[in-house]
């Protein structure tokens, strides 16, 4: 025991005298980074312990402190700092000022500025925002990021984008996307393809100052991407790993539709109204009519079948004929949910990261893989991805550094058809089924049919009424039918820079020289399979096999002079770039294959299409930048380029666009030196103009020689081939142009707790491609001119506070808040509007107003559809020169303009909590005003035979006379004219994203920190109508589309 009892002793002694050996004095100074003056008063601590001191009155300061452990530094006025002391024992620190360190730095085309000095408007998502969502691409990351920047998430495919757009609608035609910029070259990969984990910054550019560098595809605003790259870290290597594993869910619940007992007697009633109001017969004869109808008798295209009979009792029995009620005698005897049977059961998603970086003074270098799998809302869907990234940067002189990156991204898709209202597509089948029809084969008893291996048989309805989906059935689709999208991207950058800014270099001073070198490869292959069992290949099969490749590559030379001469500093550009893209596209389809699961062409006994195209696009351009500015106080800049493009004639090829701007730091001014509560103010503006030579066509397919002629070829005459002239040259073809004003403020204020930035903007559009209309004589519709002119303006504001700042607890909010107005200006001089559809595009009206009948009501004596109707447009809004027209006359509906999809405001509101080891972020988005056009929704009130299911709403219907409802009777094959009824109101409010962690630091266990967390991204979206997805696309119509996902995930992060 004594042995013992020494043994511990001494043991203890030994870790004693080696965590005092542990305990030496680290001592240094600390100065001010903007000159260097010694900083006395400053708070030194050691983190994780009460020890602290603070420096003297010439910044020096001593403290006793371990190995590895780590210092923070405070100051008032300053941006606190916090450094690992390593094995060091003297640490040096320069404490940045707030002003100074929240002057961020902006990415800007060609180069960066800070944010004081900037006359355009620009807005950047740091790369913490990315990280607390989970998301496959950066591109959903700017919903609710950025003021005047929109992102609609229509589809939950896995893997899909979101679609952008920048300050309103660039054009009726042409591409309204931005261009995207990755590590300073235009970008034409997948953007899905860029790991989001290996971004540093988005930055979008949105005036004419910051973006008409870019010249004709800048017209739509510019997003430029960072990707991470290496630090100095003394030779030392960061590693870090994250993983990420969640569940996803449907995040917009489905339509409230009616069961089979609400369907089959709306589907009676509907029937009975039928021969009532059409026919003239009496409500008892109404009733028997209805039953032999719905029984197959005297109906047997929209009958039931007593084969889809879900009842026990026959068809013949099944009603109480005078109230259309279900015998209360019959039983079920099944209740299949065609929508449920097709969602997967919380299917999973997974990421894993992986990355290394670091570097010395002469070479740095971050490295990172991704593996990604996610699983789709719908079985045997899903999205897997591998990446890899290497960010390289030399500079072995001071006067020279070259960068080579390289980027690859591997993903496959299985997807299924997921829009618009086809049987094919899951969404619009599945959920449009009506409830009485069975997933599987039933016997008359209804039991379960099974095969030979006890499986149970799918039924594929072959007796089902007409318009029921016959031979089809959605659930069998997802196992027998394939899509498979195959992609491979690949990227490379890479720069050298001559750099003799130095004072040093004498007569060279103030010059840089830079080449720069990006290409883009992506290589597609799809794969279409549709099986030979059921469906629109039943009998033979088809395959369908795509291959595609796209390649493009920028090459820019850029000399820059960067000099001070007293007050006055100078910043010259002067540029050059060449681009060239190549698209190519092979398909070949073919049918007649043997039995199902044959994945490739050589099975199938014939071809049923063969076809391939390229597509070329090169573009010369010269550029030029001028920047001055005296005492970092009123600032000037002015760009102009000049494009070649080979998509426009040789004659009229080229195109001039340019931009000034200003700035005044008010701030700086002797009259507001008093004005404490002001921190900094910067006024701005500018204008200017940019193309867009995104020229589409009809389909929304790129036009590459939009003034050609074109020649279909299809025509032939026995052995003789033909053809005819499709399109009409048009060589005076051009850009679309913008006209782009912009003037704001950027500020800091209440010792920079607030932070406010506005922009109010102007953009018009002009030269628009329309079609200008040509005699029907001569064979043609029209041929494609640049007529039409729009303009768009609003605002833009952004609002953070912080409501607390101390060394331990951080807490945050931003609001955001956009308005955009739009207005057609001129269409051509023939057509003064253009509809389609429901829409209508009217010179001196927003783009794409809705137009349709205005519903007054419901006819409570007959349970009519009313309509308004007006003598002459100029009426169309004097209610009291409105008469009403029953359903018998709704021909003479008159429609008339009934609002817009574009919303009276829309923005964001964040919060950030950061309270010791503690993080908490939530976003949240809101959409007020506008319009949407529910098509989804309306098609659950009047469908037209039996098949598709009704809304829950529709039980609300007249019944009879006296009844008061705004729904109108059901009535069997009884359409109903367009109105507002179908119109919903588009605002939302959306919560986003809710993210929480917490974060170890385990410095002292050979890792820096570990983090865990949790976050939930599209929780939940409040709207109008149950069911309607308001964020859905910019055409203000609901779709059946594949459900956003509401994802749920939990994940740790270690860095070592």
């Amino acid at each position: 025991m004594k042995h013992r009892l020494l043994s511990f002793v001494f043991v203890l002694t030994c870790f004693i005298g080696v965590a005092f050996a542990q305990d030496r004095q680290v001592s240094g100074k600390v100065t001010s980074a903007s000159d260097g003056s010694s900083l006395g008063g400053v708070s030194v601590a050691l983190v994780g312990t009460s020890i602290a001191t603070q420096t003297d009155a010439d910044g020096n300061y001593s403290i006793a402190a371990p190995a590895n452990s780590t210092l923070s530094f405070s100051y008032v006025g300053y941006t606190s700092q916090r450094i690992n002391v390593a094995s060091n024992t003297t640490v040096n620190v320069q404490l940045a000022s707030e002003d100074q360190a929240l002057d961020e730095v902006v990415v800007v085309a060609y180069g960066t500025a800070k944010k004081s000095s900037f006359t355009g408007s620009a807005s950047t998502i740091k790369s913490d925002v990315l990280e607390n969502r989970s998301i496959t691409s950066a591109t959903k990351a700017l919903d609710g990021a950025a003021p005047g920047v929109v992102a609609t998430l229509g589809s939950g495919q896995p893997g899909s984008d979101a679609t952008i757009r920048v300050r309103g609608y660039g054009s009726i035609n042409a591409s309204s996307s931005p261009l995207y910029v990755v590590d300073g070259v235009p970008f034409d990969g997948d953007l899905n393809s860029i790991n989001p984990n290996d971004i540093e910054s988005l930055t979008v550019l949105k005036d004419a100052a910051a973006s008409t560098l870019y010249g004709s595809r800048a017209a739509n605003g510019v997003i430029m991407i960072t990707t991470k790259a290496g630090k100095n870290t003394d030779g030392k290597i960061n590693i870090n790993f994250k993983a990420n594993v969640g569940v996803n869910s449907r995040a917009i619940p489905r339509y409230e539709v009616m069961d089979t007992k609400e369907y089959l007697e709306t589907v009676f009633q509907s029937y009975k109204n039928r021969e009532i109001f059409a026919n003239g017969v009496s409500e008892a004869q109404a009733g028997q009519i209805a039953v032999d109808k719905m029984k197959g008798t005297v109906d047997p295209i929209f009958g039931i079948n007593e084969q889809y009979n879900p009842y026990n009792v026959p068809v013949s029995e099944l009603f109480d004929l005078a109230t259309g009620k279900i015998n209360p005698n019959a039983q079920l005897k099944w209740n299949d949910n065609w929508l449920d049977e097709v969602m997967a059961k919380n299917p999973i998603r997974q990421e894993y990261q992986f990355d290394a970086s670091g570097g010395s003074s002469k070479y740095k270098a971050m490295a990172s893989m991704n593996a990604l799998k996610e699983k789709g809302l719908l079985k045997t869907t899903g999205f897997d991805r591998f990446t890899g990234r290497v960010n390289n940067e030399f500079t072995p002189v001071d006067w020279f550094k070259a960068g080579l990156s390289a980027n690859f991204a591997k993903a496959t898709s299985n997807m299924l058809s997921a829009s618009g209202s086809s049987i094919s597509n899951i969404w619009y089948s599945a959920e449009q089924m009506a409830p009485i029809y069975p997933i599987w084969q039933r016997n008359a008893a209804g039991d379960f049919i099974y095969d030979e291996a006890g499986e149970r048989l799918f039924d594929y309805g072959a007796n089902r009424a007409s318009g029921a989906q016959q031979k089809f059935n959605s659930i069998a689709t997802l196992y027998d039918d394939k899509y498979f999208d195959n992609r491979d991207n690949a990227g490379t950058r890479a720069n050298i820079e001559f750099n003799t800014r130095d004072e040093k270099y004498g007569a060279f001073q103030g010059f840089a020289f830079a080449v720069n070198l990006g290409a883009d490869y992506v290589g597609n292959q799809y794969t279409y399979y549709y099986n030979p069992y059921f469906g629109n290949a039943a009998g033979s099969g088809r395959l369908n096999k795509q291959w595609t490749k796209t390649f493009s590559y920028t090459f820019n030379q850029l000399l820059t002079y960067n000099r001070t001469f007293g007050d006055h500093n100078v910043d010259v550009l002067l540029g050059h770039e060449n681009y060239s893209y190549r698209y190519n596209l092979l398909t070949a389809q073919k049918t007649g294959f043997p039995f199902g699961g044959l994945y490739e062409l050589a099975p199938g006994s014939s071809i049923a299409d063969a076809n391939s195209y390229e597509d070329n696009e090169t573009i010369e351009s010269y550029f030029s930048r001028v920047q001055y500015d005296y005492k970092s106080k009123y600032f000037l800049s002015g760009s102009f380029r000049t494009d070649g493009s080979s998509r426009f004639h040789k004659d009229n090829r080229w195109g001039n666009f340019w931009s000034i701007g200003g700035a005044w730091k008010i701030s700086d001014e002797d009259f507001l030196k008093d004005a404490s509560w002001i921190n900094t103010l910067t006024l701005k503006s500018s204008y200017g103009e940019q193309g867009n030579n995104g020229l589409l066509n009809s389909s929304g397919v790129d036009m590459y020689y939009a003034w050609q002629a074109f020649y279909d070829l299809t025509y032939s005459n026995a052995n003789n081939n033909g053809g005819v002239v499709s399109s009409v040259e048009n060589k005076k073809i051009s850009w679309e142009k913008n006209q782009n004003f912009n003037v704001g403020f950027d500020g800091r204020f209440a010792n920079n707790r607030l932070t406010v930035g506005f922009d109010y903007w102007s953009k018009k559009t002009s030269d628009m491609l329309l079609v200008r209309p040509l005699a029907f004589s001569l064979g043609f519709e029209g041929y494609n001119d640049n007529i039409g002119d729009m303009k768009n303006s609003g605002f833009d504001l952004s609002i953070g506070y912080d409501v607390i700042r101390n060394e331990d607890l951080v807490w945050n909010i931003t609001a955001m808040g956009s308005k955009v107005k739009n207005k057609v200006l001129k269409l051509t001089d023939e057509n003064k509007e253009i509809i389609s559809g429901s829409t209508i595009i009217r010179e001196g009206e927003e783009l794409s107003s809705f137009f349709m009948a205005r519903s007054a009501g419901v006819d409570p004596a007959t349970g009519s559809q009313l309509y308004w109707v007006f003598d002459n447009k100029a009426d169309e809004f004097d209610q009291s020169k409105h008469y009403i027209s029953a359903d018998k006359n709704k021909a003479a509906a008159s429609r008339v303009m009934l609002g817009s999809r574009i919303p009276k405001l829309y923005g964001s509101l964040s919060t950030n909590v950061n309270y010791k080891g503690f993080d908490f972020s939530a976003m949240t988005t809101y959409s007020i005003g506008g319009k949407i056009y529910d098509v989804v929704g309306y098609s659950y009130y009047n469908p037209l035979y039996i098949g598709n299911n009704y809304s829950k709403e529709v039980l609300r219907a007249w019944q009879k006379p006296g009844d008061i409802s705004d729904i109108p009777r059901v009535q069997k094959e009884e359409t109903q004219t367009l109105t507002d009824r179908a119109l919903v109101d588009a605002s939302y409010f959306a919560i986003k994203n809710i993210a929480i962690g917490y974060t170890f630091n385990l410095q002292n266990y050979g890792l820096k920190s570990v983090r865990v967390f949790a976050q939930g991204d599209n929780l939940a979206v409040f709207s109008a109508r149950k069911g309607l997805n308001p964020q859905n696309n910019f055409t203000g119509t609901s779709d059946y589309v594949y459900s956003p996902n509401r994802t749920i995930s939990a994940g740790v992060n270690v860095r070592f």
